[in-house]
């Protein structure tokens, strides 16, 4: 896969220079994206530590004609191991109404919570990480339109319920839908609900709300979410997370801004006891830039975990829910 990665610029590069000479022929559409994403961490709480290259994503998009689109985006490495992330094609039959079948993203979380080139942090909330994974093979609808001055974005999909690369025969399909108000500029809300019955052992429900708000140079984004099992074999969580962050223009040879940033996150799964069973406190300041086809940023991250019960998904091992010190790198075009 990663001899392809020269011949995918090349014809990028080639198709470009025919568009250039046939300026009246609008489509197809090509364009070739791309995030890579390296870390160093250390637990301060165990004196371990770890580099990693935590993504290297590089995607293909474009558009067909003015009714059809497409999207291809792998992984080659998240922490070692490769994976195919984006396969669908999207129609747009009428204004605001789009369409779109194969592989992609389920309509639960935000881009900014899970996606590496727009996450504030170097690692996900815990409702991003923990809960289930951000695409699945289906079907998805979206729609907008405006009230007065308010934009509203409606979204629903239907999908096999398996997560991604596993095209499995279901008798219970997954669905779901989300419904946002606002833009992203200024003051947005959306509410959402999934449903996910993976098989006789595995059934959640899923349903939760967001309100973010950005003006300017700075934002500040909360969350809260539910994970109910309809099964007696796993247990209910609860999570949320409030962050925000400040962007200072500056003007260095390297970069062009900081950003300084807080996060206040938790989950819990013993919904019989107050309080939550984990808690983070994450701070962070990044130094970046930002052009028209590529930015980057050098980010500075350290979380406290406080510990209030010990949580199965943080057995893997120690270091998951020990106090970390984080350097990334985050390069995307």
């Amino acid at each position: 896969m990663y001899r392809l990665l020269p011949f995918l610029f090349l014809f990028q590069f080639t198709f470009s220079l025919s568009a250039q000479n046939t300026d009246s022929i609008l489509y197809p559409k090509f364009k070739v994206d791309g995030t890579l994403k390296n870390k160093f961490e250390r637990a301060t709480d165990t004196g371990m530590s770890r580099f990693s290259v935590r993504n290297s994503r590089i995607g293909v998009k474009g558009d067909i004609n003015a009714y059809s689109s497409y999207r291809v985006q792998v992984e080659l490495s998240n922490e070692g191991k490769f994976s195919v992330l984006d396969l669908s094609g999207t129609l747009k039959p009428v204004e605001g109404l789009s369409l779109t079948l194969g592989q992609t993203s389920i309509p639960l979380f935000n881009t900014y919570i899970v996606s590496p080139s727009e996450m504030m942090f170097a690692n996900r909330a815990f409702l991003g990480k923990y809960f289930l994974s951000t695409r699945d093979l289906g079907v998805t609808g979206k729609y907008g339109f405006e009230i007065g001055n308010l934009p509203v974005n409606l979204e629903a999909g239907m999908f096999n319920g398996n997560t991604i690369n596993n095209p499995v025969w279901k008798n219970n399909l997954s669905y779901g839908g989300r419904v946002a108000l606002g833009k992203m500029q200024g003051l947005r809300f959306t509410a959402k609900m999934y449903n996910y019955p993976n098989n006789d052992s595995t059934h959640f429900v899923f349903y939760g709300a967001d309100l973010r708000y950005e003006r300017n140079n700075w934002k500040v984004e909360t969350e809260i979410m539910k994970q109910k099992s309809k099964t007696e074999n796993n247990s209910d969580m609860l999570s949320y997370y409030l962050q925000g962050a400040y962007l200072i223009p500056v003007k260095t040879k390297m970069f062009e801004f900081i950003k300084p940033a807080v996060r206040w996150d938790a989950i819990d799964e013993r919904s019989n006891e107050p309080g939550f069973d984990v808690n983070r406190l994450t701070a962070g300041l990044g130094f970046g830039f930002t052009q028209k086809q590529f930015s980057s940023i050098l980010r500075f991250d350290y979380e406290w975990y406080f510990v209030n019960h010990e949580m199965s998904i943080f057995s893997k091992n120690a270091e998951m829910d020990a106090d970390k010190f984080t350097i990334e790198l985050l390069f995307t075009f």
